[in-house]
């Protein structure tokens, strides 16, 4: 098994790459969206990305700046694991079963190919429309740490999704009134259906995997918007729409274990015996739904040593990243965090690999 760090696209910098493996880690998973700045980043590029990537609503990701990431990782001695997430402006009308939808997928399809021609193994999405949605602040972590947590009834109201926006992020700003209005099950899971069979193939061919995200709050609708994966069980019925080493899950077990139904240790076995993680998340959690907080990687509901012991023992090699942490009272909270939570899966992983070579 392999520490990674994920980095969201303002924090893809050398410094933070040095950060990255001074903690011990050795890849990183790269988001190329620009969360923070939603409404901006569909429509024009981010200053000072030395890499080259710009986020446009008629642009795809080049080739050329895809390996210009890559290497600028590679020169800080990690290797890029994978993509995470595409932009909502590549893929609104696939979410949404829009006028766009075949071109879109096209172009999905070339961003899969350059992918694979820039030599970065895999992507990471979220088939979502609501996207993560109602999260709250709490200091439920020990210390009083700030983390998000989910309480149903501190969340706000689960208002309709305007027109122009998925994801909670705006791709046309200039959309007529109105709303996205119900979707339902049946449709939601039509078009994951369309999306995988247009792209598996493409993904096969370019030495690609697709990594598929749990819905995080694990609720069965969000905004009158179905959602996919909102228990353990349901990862099987996307595995089984296109059975393909390329069709995989981005496997987290934070947003697992907050799931109603299911266990999380049986889950973990049932598809790493399959191949099917292509990398994971790595976060704790203290309850289920409709209440569950995030605390340290040590203090939560999940036992992460034995989640790694099953890993290990069905012979899973990939990543694993930290994903969200507690922030740390000091002068640099998120990389204080990020570094106990990676000292702590570089100890645990340590201590699996060594159990094996002594059976």
């Amino acid at each position: 098994m392999k520490l990674g760090l994920g980095l969201y696209r303002r924090m893809l910098t050398a410094e933070n790459f040095r950060f990255a493996r001074q903690a011990g880690a050795t890849h990183i998973v790269a988001h190329l969206v620009d969360y923070f700045n939603s409404a901006d980043s569909l429509s024009t590029a981010t200053a000072g990305d030395a890499w080259g990537i710009t986020t446009n609503q008629n642009r795809l990701w080049t080739t050329d700046e895809l390996l210009s990431l890559r290497r600028a990782v590679e020169a800080e001695g990690l290797q890029l694991a994978a993509v995470e997430n595409f932009d909502p402006a590549h893929w609104y009308d696939v979410l949404l079963n829009g006028p766009a939808k075949a071109q879109q997928l096209e172009n999905l399809k070339t961003m899969i190919r350059r992918m694979g021609q820039a030599g970065i193994p895999c992507m990471g999405y979220n088939f979502s429309i609501a996207g993560v949605w109602g999260r709250i602040t709490t200091h439920a972590a020990r210390g009083g740490a700030p983390s998000v947590g989910f309480v149903a009834a501190d969340a706000p109201p689960q208002t309709p999704i305007p027109n122009g926006q998925v994801w909670n992020m705006i791709y046309r700003p200039d959309a007529p009134p109105g709303v996205v209005g119900q979707v339902t099950p049946e449709q939601l899971w039509q078009r994951l259906a369309d999306f995988l069979r247009a792209l598996v193939p493409v993904a096969e061919e370019a030495g690609v995997r697709l990594a598929a995200h749990p819905d995080d709050p694990p609720l069965s609708t969000v905004r009158n918007t179905a959602r996919l994966v909102y228990q353990p069980q349901l990862y099987q019925k996307l595995l089984d729409i296109v059975p393909s080493p390329a069709n995989g899950l981005e496997f987290c077990l934070g947003t697992l274990a907050e799931m109603s139904e299911g266990d999380i240790y049986e889950a973990i076995d049932q598809y790493s015996r399959q191949g099917k993680i292509c990398y994971v998340h790595a976060r704790n959690v203290r309850g289920k739904v409709p209440t569950y907080h995030e605390v340290f990687i040590d203090e939560g509901d999940i036992d992460m040593l034995r989640a790694l012991r099953i890993l290990r023992r069905n012979g899973f090699d990939g990543v694993i990243i930290p994903d969200h942490t507690p922030q740390m009272s000091c002068v640099a909270p998120w990389h204080a965090g990020m570094a106990f939570a990676l000292g702590y899966l570089k100890a645990l992983i340590s201590v699996v690999e060594r159990e094996q070579a002594d059976d």
